[in-house]
């Protein structure tokens, strides 16, 4: 069976698999920032160096990111239930060997076995989404339901991971994944039916291993160029690698008839701003995230489910506006929640450019709850505006590639944000930590600038105009192929 529709037609049955796929989201979206809130006692029990703590969160999301749009494209062939369902299964165990890890090296290593399961899921979960609600505004309803399961996800990820961490002890973090893991597992099997793309695209493994190469040298180049020199052999080594492989990436896919990334989709003002947007607004929260849980528990001394309590506001406000954004979205209103993530971003950055060990607490509750108010507002639209116009066949590779966009932020937000600040936080209660975050702030703000132009410049008549020109093209070429494989003779025996 090609498509999920056909074999779904009660209402009741089609928010059943929504349900199913939500749990994924949670499951990988609350693991990243429980593991943010465990950093200090993941420090302290492990030994775990600055850097450590970078790849225990760029570990996991660069993983992801190199994944994601191989994983669409396997799901696509071999079926999207049993990949979402390996892709579980992998998840939980991966989560569970973190649980175990004696050393930083072996749970940055089982990080990565976590977000090889983690890659199988959301963008997958997205096409059997997009597949099963084939109507134009109850889909647009499911993407505002599964941006409220992302905004709660981040919401209660702090609060439980502190409680965990406080009461139980860190490696109890990676427990909570297990049950999640299982109840997801046994829900796709009774709910979701299997489905494949009616011709799936062929492997690229050449584009895989340059996107890899790129992502992994970039990130790592971020992370320990300040530690190495800048001007060290290796980390000139690492960027020059990193630009050689963009380039060749390129050149490679613009001549491959079916492509990892096709390259036709940033032809589209909407899916290119989408794609930006998701870069800039993950790369800001997750450097915020990383810097917060060791601001609060090492520079301020509060213990780990205080600090969890202490970002109460990003939880009440990522639950408030995620179903806002979802509700404007589905209205055909983009440009608003765009625009008001980008301006809460900027503001909450500016808010925390002054940060000081003794801060009072209003301003930074005040700065945690416009910091959830933007991010809250902006997952909706970039989910919509990826998948928008595109014919449903390229639906799931566009969701993957806004996907793949969000933890290639996340990756560079925790590797950049660490690098500004390191030289307040390599020494535990470090007396200039606060001071050393001034300039993540202050990027921060730009980051939420550059979300109001891109939000702005990506919804207007031109934006809708080059969508409606590039739809057609894809659609074209999904034809095209379906055609050729109607009309291409069978290979003779053993030949």
């Amino acid at each position: 069976m090609n498509n999920i529709s056909d074999a779904v037609t009660a209402p009741g049955r089609r928010y059943l698999i929504l349900a199913t796929c939500c749990l994924s989201l949670l499951l990988v979206t609350m693991d990243v920032t429980i593991v943010n809130v465990a950093l200090p006692a993941i420090r302290r029990d492990l030994g775990a160096s600055v850097a450590g703590l970078q790849w225990s969160i760029d570990g996991y999301t660069l993983v992801v990111a190199c994944f994601l749009l191989y994983a669409g494209s396997t799901a696509d062939r071999h079926g999207r239930r049993r990949t979402f369902q390996a892709g579980l299964a992998l998840f939980s165990t991966g989560s569970l060997l973190c649980s175990l890890a004696p050393s930083t090296g072996a749970l940055v290593a089982f990080r990565v076995v976590q977000a090889l399961g983690g890659a199988m899921l959301n963008p997958v979960a997205m096409s059997i989404i997009v597949n099963t609600f084939t109507d134009p505004r109850e889909r647009a309803r499911a993407i505002g339901i599964w941006g409220a399961v992302f905004g709660v996800s981040m919401a209660v990820g702090p609060v439980i991971g502190g409680l965990l961490t406080e009461h139980v002890g860190w490696r109890s973090i990676f427990w909570i994944n297990v049950p999640i893991g299982l109840l997801a597992i046994a829900g796709s099997a009774r709910f979701i039916p299997e489905s494949r793309a009616p011709r799936a695209r062929r492997p690229d493994l050449v584009g895989q291993l340059l996107v890899i190469l790129l992502l992994a040298s970039l990130t790592s180049g971020v992370i320990e160029g300040r530690r190495l020199g800048w001007d060290s052999p290796l980390i000139v080594a690492g960027f020059g690698t990193a630009l050689t492989s963009l380039g060749l990436l390129v050149a490679y896919e613009r001549r491959r008839a079916e492509p990892l990334i096709d390259l036709r989709f940033f032809q589209s003002l909407p899916f290119a701003g989408a794609t930006l947007v998701a870069v800039i607004s993950f790369a800001s929260f997750s450097g915020f995230l990383f810097l917060n849980s060791l601001y609060l528990q090492e520079a301020r001394g509060l213990d780990p489910s205080a600090a969890g309590l202490f970002t109460l506001p990003i939880a009440v406000a990522l639950v408030v506006c995620s179903p806002i954004s979802g509700r404007l979205v589905g209205g055909g209103h983009v440009r608003l929640p765009l625009v008001v993530a980008g301006s809460a971003t900027a503001a909450a950055g500016l808010l925390l450019v002054g940060l000081r060990d003794d801060t009072p607490a209003g301003q930074l509750l005040a700065a945690y709850a416009i910091f959830g108010v933007g991010l809250g507002m902006v997952n909706a639209p970039i989910t919509f505006s990826a998948v928008s116009g595109m014919p449903r066949a390229q639906a799931g590779v566009a969701a993957a590639t806004a996907s793949t966009s969000r933890q290639v932020g996340a990756s560079l937000g925790v590797a950049i944000a660490g690098t500004l600040a390191a030289s307040g936080i390599r020494v535990a209660h470090s007396a200039t930590f606060a001071a050393a975050t001034h300039p993540v702030f202050w990027l921060t703000a730009l980051y939420g600038a550059a979300i109001v132009v891109l939000g702005l410049v990506s919804t207007g008549a031109r934006a809708r105009a080059s969508a409606a020109r590039v739809a057609p093209l894809l659609a074209e070429g999904v034809a095209e192929e379906e055609m050729a494989a109607r009309l291409a003779p069978a290979s003779p025996a053993g030949g």
